[in-house]
């Protein structure tokens, strides 16, 4: 995937609102717990980032995918995890489907709006007891009327405390589980919604993440996303986007922990000499950078096949899979060279280690990578 001026001209005005709007808060924001999502959407949605590859008849700037990449890839410089995490809920997440499938009014209502960055928007599909056993949500939507009354929880559901409309996934039937669910869209301040306290994360410090609640919530039928009974296969079309956006948006901050501990390393001296000046390590930094060039050649690779209309289930998958773990070897490895520097919880590798850990359990954990790989290589007994 060769990157042209006009991904060069994105992903520079990524960086600059990275640099001035977003990372000198970071700090404040891992203490507070929580980004003010409105703020920085809007910022962002001012510039056309928040519609990259959205349509243009509801304000996004209709590019393809491979642009997203690039925004994504930038996202990676962002000095705290859970801003970057939650920009992806909002573009990768959260919005896929409806912008593919949802009804014109349905984009107009709430699609525009997330583009622009007046609305915060949240993907609610994981459950106290289905994470990535996505088919076994108990939430259910029942029919009244013109009606659902939706009944159940959700849980580590991202952006919620801030967002104002969640992407729920539901059971609007009792067929089999992957054709009796549905997509709805339900605006929060919709009476019978509640939300938990933010939940204490190890990581993510400064996304707000909380379950919420639904108790005969009432939304018009007209809030699903297309038709009646595809939400798991519009959910797993959506998470193969999440999935991209995950691997896309961990290189550079991979890259930015091996650049940090360089530079200390460099200055820091033991036994005559600087830290990097030990083979050990610079062969072992050289290592690392190798990796996560063959992370990015993976991701723009699976890019250009989606936009070629290639089933990229299998790359999106292993590309994933790939980030999850190199997140944790590269960081792993810094933090030690770091040595007790390292271990203290301000240092922005530690930071890194802690966010990063999630890319290997949300979106699909990785023994659901795993899984979909084998299937795919027709080596599983399943």
């Amino acid at each position: 995937m060769l990157f042209t001026e006009e991904h060069h001209a994105l992903a520079e005005t990524t960086a600059k609102v990275i640099a001035n709007e977003i990372n000198p808060y970071c700090d404040q924001w891992e203490e507070e717990g929580i980004f003010p999502a409105h703020e920085v959407f809007k910022k962002l949605g001012d510039l056309g980032l928040l519609g990259i590859a959205k349509p243009e008849t509801y304000g996004g700037l209709g590019l393809d995918y491979s642009y997203q990449i690039a925004f994504a890839e930038e996202l990676g410089m962002i000095r705290s995890g859970g801003v970057s995490m939650g920009i992806g809920v909002q573009t990768d997440m959260s919005t896929p489907a409806l912008a593919k499938h949802g009804s014109d009014a349905l984009r107009a209502e709430f699609l525009a709006p997330a583009i622009s960055g007046d609305a915060v928007m949240s993907i609610a599909v994981s459950e106290p007891s289905a994470g990535s056993d996505v088919a076994s949500i108990k939430t259910s939507a029942r029919k009244d009327g013109d009606d659902y009354i939706i009944n159940g929880t959700k849980m580590w559901i991202t952006n919620s405390t801030q967002a104002d409309a969640l992407c729920v996934l539901v059971n609007t039937g009792e067929g089999p589980v992957h054709k009796n669910k549905s997509l709805v869209i339900v605006p929060t301040n919709t009476p019978g919604v509640s939300f938990s306290k933010r939940l204490n994360k190890l990581g993510m410090r400064s996304s707000d993440t909380a379950q919420v609640f639904f108790d005969d919530v009432r939304v018009p039928q007209s809030n699903r996303i297309g038709e009646e009974g595809f939400g798991f296969m519009y959910q797993m079309e959506q998470f193969q986007e999440e999935r991209l956006f995950a691997a896309a948006a961990g290189i550079k901050g991979m890259e930015m922990s091996i650049k940090d501990t360089i530079e200390y390393t460099r200055e820091r001296q033991a036994f005559g000499k600087s830290i990097l000046d030990n083979q050990v390590v610079h062969f072992r930094l050289a290592e690392l950078q190798t990796e996560i060039e063959a992370l990015r050649a993976l991701t723009y690779n699976a890019t250009e096949e989606y936009l070629a209309g290639v089933d990229v289930t299998t790359k999106a998958s292993m590309a994933k899979l790939k980030a999850g773990r190199l997140a944790r070897e590269v960081n792993d490895s810094c933090i030690q060279y770091f040595g007790g520097q390292g271990y203290m919880w301000d240092n922005p590798v530690a930071r890194s280690y802690r966010d990063s850990r999630l890319t290997s359990i949300g979106g699909g954990a990785d023994e659901i990578m795993l899984e979909i790989i084998c299937k795919k290589m027709r080596i599983s007994p399943s």
